[in-house]
């Protein structure tokens, strides 16, 4: 069971492919996390990356590439992943076919520019484990400010500013949508509503995933 998840910066996209992870016991390929982890590195790598996400543009093909070829070939993705955030280009949706990766179905999960900006207003990411949660949403930590996981401190991602949302969202229109004819000319392509609170959503996101299995 391959499944891509599609959708705008904001749009819940790494909370319920996560949440589908655990329920069906297959990884999240995360590119976003992986390159964030590069990031709190030291050395070239970390420089090249950080001019191109400090500016919410999108990381390059062939290094994005890379670094998904790398992860789908390791032994907990023999029975199934879950990709979130790539591809984000029809090049790349090509390039993952050619390394012979079928893919199930694509869960887009549509929401509108209002959610996203009042989300984003309210997301804190725990700098110690990486995990995610907002402060105006279902997600709420126990304790403000303080991970439920690890009990680290949460804090706000520099991306998430609204001139950087603002930047990230066209990049995305302009590019990663033209992802959704795509899939939709090879009838992969599912839209889930976001707006909904995420219990609901999940269950539309579920009942997707199980129609495959």
């Amino acid at each position: 069971m391959n499944f891509i998840f599609l959708g705008a910066p904001g749009a819940g996209k790494g909370t319920q492919s996560g949440a589908l992870s655990e329920k069906l016991g297959i990884p999240t390929i995360s590119t976003g996390d992986i390159i964030r982890s590069a990031l709190k590195e030291s050395g070239n790598m970390a420089e090249k990356l950080k001019s191109y996400t400090d500016k919410g543009l999108l990381v390059p093909d062939d290094v994005v590439i890379d670094i998904i070829k790398g992860r789908i070939s390791e032994d907990d993705c023999v029975d199934g992943f879950i990709l979130d955030g790539f591809p984000r280009t029809v090049a790349q949706a090509e390039a993952l076919e050619k390394m012979g990766v079928v893919i199930d179905k694509v869960i887009e999960i549509d929401v509108s520019e209002n959610t996203i900006y009042r989300r984003m207003s309210g997301r804190c990411v725990c700098p110690g484990c990486g995990a995610v949660f907002n402060s105006l949403a279902e997600m709420k930590p126990k304790k403000c400010g303080v991970c439920d996981r690890c009990g680290g401190r949460l804090m706000r991602r520099s991306d998430d500013k609204n001139e950087t949302v603002r930047e990230r969202l066209r990049v995305y229109y302009e590019q990663t949508s033209c992802l959704k004819g795509y899939y939709e000319k090879k009838e992969k392509l599912v839209s889930i509503d976001g707006n909904k609170p995420f219990s609901e959503a999940f269950a539309d996101v579920v009942a997707v995933a199980m129609s495959r299995i």
